[in-house]
């Protein structure tokens, strides 16, 4: 009998896919990716064409595994774009629509309507998150109010909803099996995260019927068998990105950071086996769930991240390549009094500022591009400095490292500067895709690649770490300029 000797990792992104093999070492040996279109069809809205995801998933994961025996390949795991809502019929397969992605505000003032009726706090009672069109409850809601004939074909029990992991899960088992894992049910609006099981309050709420609604199961599960790569192979697991980061970086024990630096930034901290609900405007959620054991996280965004950098060279010109900033932050002895807030979008955790937009103060005839690019870096470090006091004034346990990923992680400037402001050790991961690296280790316990998070934690080797070495009175005076420069964007 041929020997496993890979798991198949599909990470599916908002702009692309990728599809990477994995080892039993946990390297990376074969990646293969797509992009595919997104649509703007009115302002605010954000879409992506469902078959364009399947096809992008069927062609990487046929790609990565190029010259691989199929029975070398011990399990597929799939970690997933969340909140992306989708909605399609039972007996067909086919979308009734276009995806509604996360990023889309098409149901702000439905929302906003909900908040104004007092409804928040019972929402995030439940589920630990926000009323806020960013989550799954509202994108349905609207779909079927607003798609010809969904509802009545809903309350018939003809479609199926789901995120984007439970529409890749029935394509891949070929309508056998509709389901999603815990990760993705919480981001929903429609699951308590506290009984492990979806609302009938909420779903009342939202008018949405039970029936469209796929089985929650455990991250790490045997989610049923696809034939996609030429024989049988097991779907071993599944989890929401930043989850799968959260468990592709080990962060196993009560305190564990880690932190992905992309276009935003999204930062969980482990809490363990109690949710810690926020006070301060963070989002509860489920870090992961285990042979029916919960952990969960505290979580934080920031909607302006590497964004920042790609204005630099988009907007102003004042660079050509992302990497040219290390360079020109360490050109400069100091920020010259230049900070940035880059509300470009408004401002995400912990304040939620829609109507914020951004500002670069205290400019002087001695600022140079270096001092603005130096800025936009340093604000990465105190917007990440704000939700970690955030999470520790909701109770969280200050973690004793962070872990970071992300494109912007490459950045060793950066990294230096976060362990600075935050008084905690940085660490860079040696495997930078760990959002992959989460679905596989889901994927590969759940059929005995690995055998419990001791293996896998022990797989998973820091490349650099970045020790504090910035004095408390400097962190002070940085910290304070930060505070006034944010003051005078939020009013």
């Amino acid at each position: 009998m041929t020997e496993a000797r890979y798991v198949l990792a599909i990470d599916q992104g908002t702009t692309s896919t990728r599809s990477i093999l994995f080892d039993r070492a946990a390297r990376p040996v074969a990646v293969a990716q797509a992009e595919f279109s997104q649509h703007y069809p009115q302002d605010g809205w954000v879409e992506h064409d469902p078959e364009d995801i399947w096809s992008s998933v069927v062609a990487t994961a046929r790609d990565a595994v190029q010259g691989v025996d199929p029975a070398e390949i011990a399990a597929i795991g799939i970690a997933n774009q969340r909140e992306t809502t989708l909605l399609w019929d039972r007996a067909t397969g086919a979308p009734l629509c276009n995806a509604i992605v996360w990023q889309d505000r098409r149901t702000a003032e439905a929302c906003a309507a909900m908040k104004a009726g007092g409804l928040e706090t019972t929402v995030q009672a439940r589920t630990g998150l926000l009323l806020d069109p960013y989550f799954s409850g509202s994108k349905l809601a609207w779909m079927l109010e607003h798609v010809p004939g969904a509802r009545a074909r809903a309350e018939a029990g003809e479609l199926a909803f789901g995120t984007v992991d439970s529409f890749l899960l029935w394509r891949l088992t070929e309508g056998r099996v509709h389901a999603t894992d815990a990760t993705n049910a919480c981001r929903t609006l429609l699951y308590d995260i506290h009984q492990n099981r979806w609302c009938p309050e909420l779903l009342a709420l939202f008018g949405i019927p039970p029936s469209l609604l796929p089985q929650v199961r455990d991250n790490s599960s045997r989610f049923g068998t696809t034939d996609l790569l030429g024989a049988p192979i097991i779907i071993g697991g599944m989890a929401g990105d930043q989850q799968a980061a959260l468990f592709g970086q080990a962060c196993f024990a009560p305190g564990a950071a880690k932190a992905t630096y992309g276009t935003g930034c999204f930062m969980l901290v482990n809490t363990g086996a109690a949710p810690v609900m926020s006070s301060n405007r963070l989002m509860t959620t489920i870090g992961y769930r285990l042979g029916g054991e919960v952990t969960y996280a505290v979580e934080g965004s920031i909607f302006v991240a590497g964004a920042g950098v790609k204005w630099l060279r988009d907007g102003l010109g004042l660079i050509t390549h992302a990497s040219q900033t290390d360079d020109m932050a360490t050109r400069v002895g100091d920020n010259g009094g230049v900070y940035m807030v880059p509300a470009f979008t408004g401002l995400g955790a912990p304040h939620w500022r829609p109507d914020a937009r951004g500002a670069i103060v205290g400019l002087t005839l001695a600022s140079t591009s270096a001092h603005v690019a130096r800025a936009a870096l340093e604000a990465v470090g105190y917007q990440t400095a704000d939700l970690l006091d955030a999470m520790t004034r909701d109770g969280a346990a200050r973690p004793l490292v962070l872990r970071v990923d992300g494109g912007m992680a490459a950045n060793a400037w950066l990294c230096q500067f976060l362990a600075d402001l935050l008084d905690v050790p940085v660490e860079r991961p040696a495997t930078v895709e760990t959002t992959a690296l989460g679905a596989a280790f889901l994927a590969g316990l759940a059929v005995g690649f690995w055998r419990d998070l001791h293996e896998v934690a022990a797989l998973t080797a820091t490349a650099d770490r970045f020790e504090p070495r910035m004095g408390a009175e400097q962190r002070e005076e940085l910290t304070a300029g930060w505070r006034a420069a944010l003051a005078r964007v939020l009013g």
